[in-house]
């Protein structure tokens, strides 16, 4: 049967695994004998012919980085307003347990962290900040 596909796609003059007989050998095979094909036949080295194909392609790729360089962005962000929560308590000379300084360091609730940003800057002791409330 592979051999079959394979004399199809190289007469339409695409590679012997091209993506078409590629589908529908995946569909008609168990996922087991589907798996051992993958480890055998390189599937990862086609290049699409048409303009459509490629265009796509590039645009899934384009939209790929802008959503990692926006997850990133929000990383650092939440990243530098926990730092901001310690260092405002530091400057004020309070306290904080390694424990809580921990949890403020790994949140990552835009919410919480702003909350905790404005009550840095007025509380009497660390504690106040695991008050639910803020």
């Amino acid at each position: 049967m592979i051999a079959h596909f394979r004399s199809y796609a190289q007469h339409r003059g695409q590679p012997a695994w091209s993506p078409c007989p590629k589908d529908m050998v995946r569909a008609a095979l168990p996922g087991k004998i589907w798996d051992h094909l993958e480890k055998h036949v390189n599937t990862e080295t086609y290049e699409y012919l048409s303009d459509w194909a490629r265009e796509n392609i590039a645009k899934g790729r384009a939209e790929g980085r802008a959503e990692g360089r926006a997850e990133a962005q929000a990383e650092g962000k939440a990243e530098a307003m926990a730092e901001a929560v310690v260092i405002i308590l530091d400057a004020r000379n309070i306290q904080v347990p390694d424990e809580l300084k921990d949890k403020i360091l790994v949140c990552r609730d835009f919410d919480r962290l702003n909350a905790w940003i404005a009550a840095a800057a007025t509380i009497e002791s660390s504690d106040a900040l695991l008050d639910e409330e803020l």
